[in-house]
Formats: structure tokens, sequence, C-alpha cells
């Protein structure tokens, strides 16, 4: 029994631990923002900077875990790049050693001291304490995700607390405590250490017991320093679960903190034993270690680490981007941000040409992951699910980028024909996203159909498949004409935009039938429902994208002009191109009447 109960409690400390940073990162997300971004970034614009960095952070909170797990949140989230997180980690790895240090003062005439003031439990209580206060009593909304910001590390540090204490009894247990003094031998030695600790989910924790057991006089050199190298890759545990469900770029990181700490136990092994052979060992292998002298030795050799691994900082970026590779969209991607040089603001033309290829690629990002979403109404899974809010982040972080930099750019000088440039991407790129969100609430309807197991009459299958088509050419064309700047193709838009609209409605009136009649449920009518009005928003957004390309075209100054004329008009073309649209989409043909354009089975 006693052992399940061990069990249970480090599952719920890794449930709380989990739940803590996906809430942390949550706030992180809505705090943000640019001024937060610049912020960070200066702090660790240089890898010496991102050590320093993270050793104040880690001597401050006592723990290089939620330091790490701190920064795999803000690369998860695209404030910090990998570059600036490895400078952080290593940084955290020097700071972790300071525990070992206040550790120490609770040896000083066999008092507690003021450690019992600076320990995780304390500085959590006092965390959640403000973050409760902010969260309930401030009505700020800055504050508020602050609040939760706290509130999310404070739950953190909690489950690493319950974690920690599920395995607690082990430290008074006379077996296991024997048994990390029998470990001279460097291997075994090495890994006892990175067993406990990732067991106990706490270099902190596993130096403190080290310390502890010096006190009986039984611990040698010989046998705390393979310990102590072991303790370091075993703290990597729980940065690693951290990086569970988290971007490429939020495992790399997490992948550096291992790398740190093993490379670190290999070289520092190799050395160390191999002199020691060449002199027939040293003389302080046989040493009696005490609290002191254990804290000494786990700063001197994560110090050393640091020091001997700083030269290869860009290295160490290279491989982890080696061990985890990126597919060919995120490639893209980085290749879109990077043509958003801000050298190139000195140049507007030059800038506007650049802006447009990255938009072009957030265009592309925006289309397929409507496709994904359509394509997710009839073969679920959670996988292709994920992958849509996945590239929904990426799509919001080429809007945060774009904006920046466009904004950057009109507070240059510019022509008046520049002016109108921006100005049209800067609306477009708002519309870009907005297709990217109905992306996502598309894919919630298709969770919903798939969770409740709703299944929609022929009819309203049949009717759902002509309205999905005609959404699938007004993507490819809106994304076709801005992509190729073709103001011509950008005028099929409305038609089609129009007939959609109507399609929507008629749709609705049909169906409201269908409910009065029984034939379908209310269950069926809401998913129904969502499902067109997100399609409708589609064709408004990808009308938008349109009207913008055809006033720079036609030089209009109105923002409403063409919408107008065509309204009150609606010349022979616009006439020609509805007519089509409404005889290819039509649902009252039937299904095998109607051509299909598309290969709704590729992204590309």
């Amino acid at each position: 029994m006693e052992v399940i109960s061990i069990l249970l409690s480090l599952l719920l400390g890794v449930a709380l631990f989990l739940y803590g940073m996906s809430v942390m990162g949550d706030g992180l997300k809505r705090v943000a923002g640019n001024k937060l971004e610049t912020t960070l970034y200066k702090l660790t614009n240089t890898p010496i900077k991102g050590v320093l960095l993270g050793a104040v952070v880690t001597a401050v909170i006592q723990s290089s875990s939620a330091t790490s797990v701190m920064v795999v949140g803000f690369v998860n989230s695209g404030m910090m790049k990998v570059i600036q997180g490895i400078g952080i980690i290593m940084g955290a790895n020097i700071g972790t050693s300071i525990t070992g240090w206040i550790l120490c003062l609770s040896y000083i005439d066999g008092v507690s001291g003021i450690a019992s003031l600076l320990s995780t439990a304390t500085i959590s209580a006092i965390v959640a304490i403000v973050g409760i206060i902010f969260k309930t009593f401030v009505k700020k909304n800055t504050y508020k995700n602050v609040g939760d910001i706290m509130l999310g590390f404070a739950i953190l540090m909690v489950g690493m607390q319950t974690m920690s204490s599920a395995v607690s009894p082990l430290k008074s247990n006379p077996g296991f405590l024997k048994l990390l003094t029998m470990f001279k031998n460097p291997v075994l030695g090495i890994i006892v250490g990175i067993v406990f600790t990732a067991i106990l989910q706490s270099a902190s924790a596993s130096v403190g017991i080290l310390q502890a057991l010096s006190v009986t006089g039984g611990i040698s050199f010989a046998a705390a320093f393979p310990i102590t190298m072991g303790i370091g890759v075993g703290a990597a545990c729980p940065v690693l679960l951290s990086s569970i469900g988290s971007s490429k770029n939020g495992k790399r990181v997490a992948l550096v903190y291992l790398i740190n700490d093993l490379f670190g136990m290999i070289f520092w092994s190799v050395v160390f034993y191999t002199v020691n052979a060449l002199v027939g060992g040293f003389a302080f292998n046989d040493m009696t270690m005490r609290p002191v002298t254990i804290a000494m030795l786990n700063t001197i050799f994560r110090v050393a680490t640091v020091v001997m691994l700083f030269p290869f900082v860009k290295a160490i970026e290279k491989l982890v981007h080696r061990l985890i590779k990126d597919n060919p969209e995120d490639a893209e991607d980085s290749a879109d941000f990077e043509l958003l040089e801000e050298r190139f603001l000195a140049y507007p033309d030059l800038a506007i040409t650049q802006s447009h290829e990255a938009i072009n690629g957030m265009a592309r990002k925006s289309r397929k992951n409507i496709l994904r979403a359509l394509n997710l109404l009839y073969n679920y899974t959670d996988e292709k699910y994920k992958t849509i809010q996945e590239k929904e982040n990426v799509i919001d972080k080429y809007e945060d980028k774009l904006g920046t930099y466009l904004m950057q750019l009109t507070g240059t000088t510019l022509s008046p024909e520049q002016t109108k440039h921006v100005n049209k991407f800067l609306h477009t790129i708002s519309d870009f996203e907005r297709l990217g969100d109905h992306a996502v609430n598309i894919s919630k309807v298709a969770l919903e159909i798939y969770e409740k197991k709703i299944k929609f009459s022929d009819e309203a299958e049949y009717e759902i498949g002509v309205l999905r088509a005609a959404v699938l050419e007004i993507i490819e064309i809106t994304e076709t004409a801005f992509t190729n700047d073709d103001a011509l193709l950008a005028r099929r838009v409305e038609p089609l935009r129009e007939h959609i609209t109507m399609l929507c409605n008629e749709l609705k009136s049909r169906h409201i039938v269908r409910l009065s009649k029984g034939i379908c449920t209310y269950n069926q009518g809401f998913a129904f429902n969502d499902l067109l009005t997100n399609m409708d928003r589609i064709g408004a957004h990808c009308s938008n994208v349109a009207v913008a390309m055809i006033e720079i075209e036609s030089s209009e100054i109105a923002s409403h002009s063409y919408l107008k004329s065509v309204k009150e008009l609606k010349d022979n073309e616009y006439v020609l191109m509805f007519d089509e649209y409404s005889k290819k989409y039509d649902v009252n043909r039937r299904e095998s009447d109607i051509k299909q354009h598309f290969d709704t089975t590729r992204l590309n």
C-alpha cells in the first residue's frame, strides 16, 4: 500500500507540475507583447548576459529546474530564441549551487538559520499569495495576467515539492543512505546520482542529502565527485518533462540542460580519472567531505563545466537543431521571419517587398490551416486537431512580427504610394490572422462532432460539401491573387463571397425546416450553424484582402469605394462571375454533377 501511495503522490506532482507550466505559459502569452520581448532580448542578447541572468534568477528561486522550465516557456511562446536560452540554462547550472551554500547555514551551531526563510515552500507561498491577490482583487487585466503567471509558477513549484515529498521516505531509509556511501566506483557513483536525482526531481535535494550524509564522516571525495556529476544529469529530468507538448524550440532548450551536464560529466570524468590513474591516485580522494566542501565541490564542478562549454554556445545550438530537426514548414517560417531585417527599413521599397514575401508565407499558412480544418470534419484525429492549434500559433506569430515591422516602417519617410501599400499590408495581415482563427473554430466544431458522435442527415452533409467546395475556392483565389499581386484575379473574390453569404443564409433556412420536421436534432443544428457562420466569415475576410488589392490598383482613396460600386452597379463582368458561381455551387443540383476543382487531400 505504501508503494501505491508513493506512486500516486508522484503522479499528482507530475500533474501539478504540467498544469502549472501550462497556466504560467498562457499568462506569459497574454502579458508578452513586444515590450517584454524587447526587454528579454536586451537582457540576454549576448551569451554572457544570459549566463549572469540565469545564475541570478536561479540563486533567488533556488531551482535550476524551475529557471530552465521558465526558459522553455519563454522560447515556446516565441519571446526568446534558442541561443538566448542556452546562456540562461548555463547560468542556471551555476545558480543552483547557491542552495548548497545556503544549506550550510543549517550546520552552524546546529540551527536552521535563515535557510528556512529562503526555502522553495516560502517563495512559492509568497508568489501564490501575491498572485491570488492580483487575480482576485485587482481589476486591471495586465495585473490579472501577471497573477496567472505567478499562480502558475506557484503550482509548478508545488508540483515539484509534491514529487519530492512523495519519495521523501527514502531519505530516512538506512538502506538508501548506506547505498550512497558505497559508490566510490565512478560509473556506479554517476548512475546513483542520476537515478536518485531523477526520482527526487531536484538537484538541490540530492546535494542536501549528500551534505547530510557528510556530517557522519562517511562520505569521501572519491564517492562525492561521481555522485555530484550524476546529480547534474539527473536534474534534467523535470526540464525534459516540461517540454512535453511544447514547440520544437521548447524541446531544444530543454535538451540543452541535459547536454550541458552530460558533456560536463563526460569531459571531467575523462580528465579527472585519466590524470588520477597517471599519478597513481590523488591524495585527496580519501578526504572526508563536510557540508561546506560538498557545496564547494558542487559549485566548482558547475562553474568549470560552464567555462568549458561557453565557447561552444553556437555549436550547441547547431547540435540541438540537428537532434530535433525542423520540418520543411518550420524552415519556411524561419526564412519568412528573416526577411524582416531592420536594416531594410532605411530602404522602404525593399522593406515593402520583403514584407510582401513574408505575408505570402502567412497567406499560405492560413489557407493550409483552413484546408486542414475542413478535412477534419470528415477525418478526425487528435493529432490533426493539435496540428491546427499549433499552426494557429505560428500564424499569430506572423501577425506580431509583421505588425511590428510595418509599424516601424511607418515611422520612416514614405511616399504616398508606399504609405498606401503599408496600410494595405497592415489591414491584410489582420484578415489572414482572422482566417486562421476561423480554421481553429471549425476544428473545434469537428471535435464536437467527433466527441458527441453527431451525424448529419444526407441532405445536410451534401449542403456542407457544396459550401466547403466554395470556401476552398475563395481561399485559393485570394491566396493566389495576393501572392502574385494579381488585382484582376482578386475581382473574382467578391462575387463568390456574395454567393457564399447567400448560400449560408439559404442553408440556415433549409436546416430550420429539417429541425421543425424532426429530420435533424438541435445538437446537429448548433454544429451546423457554427460551420455556416465560420465559412461565411472566411468569405468576408477573403473579400477584405481582395478589396484592399483592388483599391491599390485602382488608386481608390475611399476604403469601401470598390464594394459600393459593385453593389450598386454590378457591371456585366461581376454579374457573369456571380452567375458562374451560382451555377457551380448550387445546392439544388445533384452532388455528382458538381465539378471538383480541388484535391482536398493536398496541402500545397
